[in-house]
């Protein structure tokens, strides 16, 4: 699988030529797009003739819309991903300074030469950067960089296994993982059942980044990991609210943005755009980061259920951090209970204390009320006394 799905590869070339064609018009919120064009590195997910990616000196100095479109500056405030580990289970993750600041462990750690893990893992956890709208979803969320591939970019079931093991015995409570696999073996099986008995939570794309070749046969129960029952799969959607109509979409849980996405990659200081499915699984598991910090008393299954609870309508449903945190609903995702999964009995905040005020005009119209009852019951009492002696 080499060549770049249809609609990721129009998208690629589209931002490649002037990053404003993926900017959305309508921002939820952060700054508008700049009038100026871009033009920014393609970020592979293999390499074909053994070299590594270039790198890049071309900033981004606008929000990007994906970020705009999550609301991640309304979520911020309540959770950036302390205390969580998230495994990135990829080609690598570079051990950049200005954006992990040394939040970067792992067997894999420092060596990237494709740049797919970096950029995956720079959308979960990136830091922000003075003169660039980049943030990743969860900024103090910690990395553990797993080898996923081999040296161009290729995987297999074995080494996604050995994968999810790794992040396990890292200690990792969300596994990201970017590979989708038209099957699964036992090893793979039994490691995404270890990653349950530890309680990480395992999130994965629906569908591969690239199409299927002509030797290739279609998975249609859907691809690996993502497959797997508690796995969270996720399906990318474009600028303009579009989800990818590719094999294995249908399964998906959640969609999030996955096409023309801005982010940082393996050199310079500069952005690159990456496109697919595991870009979009990058936002769940940021995401998901943010639930566990805020909520850290929620097991995986319960933060699979938040995520899909909390989203907005749609088939499949929409990623919404700021709900997924805060369990407040948009206005639109109240309208779909049709469209979510079963109920989930979500924490409510506490019932309001009474003020001084308010306590004294309760128990003015208590003491009214009870003097009235009281007046009643005097007044019957008085009815039903026997008529005195000589008196009709």
């Amino acid at each position: 699988m080499t060549r770049l799905a249809p609609r990721a590869a129009l998208t690629a070339a589209v931002c490649a030529v002037t990053l404003l064609a993926c900017a959305h018009p309508a921002a939820a919120d952060g700054a508008a797009p700049s009038p100026s064009a871009l033009t920014l590195r393609v970020i592979p997910s293999t390499s074909t003739d053994g070299r590594c990616t270039p790198a890049s000196d071309t900033v981004a100095e606008v929000v990007p819309w994906a970020q705009r479109r999550l609301g991640l500056s309304r979520v911020h405030p309540l959770s950036e991903g302390a205390g969580v580990t998230v495994a990135v289970v990829d080609t690598g993750v570079s051990t950049r300074k200005g954006l992990f600041r040394h939040r970067v462990t792992g067997e894999s750690a420092g060596a990237d030469c494709i740049g797919h893990g970096t950029f995956v893992a720079g959308l979960i956890a990136g830091l922000p950067s003075a003169g660039s709208g980049f943030s990743g979803v969860a900024p103090r969320a910690r990395i553990v960089a797993v080898r996923g591939t081999d040296a161009s970019g290729a995987t297999d079931a074995a080494t996604v296994a050995r994968g999810i093991r790794a992040a396990v015995d890292a200690g990792a409570s969300v596994i990201h993982v970017s590979a989708a696999l038209p099957r699964a073996s036992a090893a793979l099986k039994d490691a995404l059942r270890t990653a349950a008995r530890h309680d990480a939570l395992v999130v994965a794309p629906a569908a591969p980044d690239t199409v299927r070749t002509s030797a290739e046969s279609p998975a249609p129960d859907g691809y690996w990991p993502a497959a797997s029952p508690g796995v969270v799969a996720v399906a990318p959607y474009d600028a303009e609210g579009e989800v990818a109509d590719e094999d294995g979409t249908e399964h998906a849980q959640l969609a999030a943005p996955g096409f023309g996405v801005t982010g940082r990659g393996p050199a310079g200081r500069g952005h690159y755009v990456g496109d697919g499915a595991s870009v979009a699984a990058a936002f769940v598991s940021g995401t998901a980061a943010l639930v566990r910090s805020h909520e850290p008393d929620l097991t995986a299954p319960q933060v699979a259920d938040r995520l899909r609870l909390t989203a907005y309508p749609g088939t499949p449903l929409w990623l919404d951090p700021y709900a997924a945190v805060t369990t407040v609903l948009a206005p639109r995702a109240e309208a779909t209970a049709a469209a979510s999964p079963p109920a989930l009995a979500l924490p409510q905040p506490p019932p309001a204390q009474p003020g001084p005020i308010r306590r004294a005009r309760l128990l003015a119209v208590t003491a009214a009320v009870t003097a009235l009852v009281l007046a009643g019951w005097l007044a019957l009492r008085r009815g039903r006394r026997p008529a005195p002696a000589g008196r009709a």
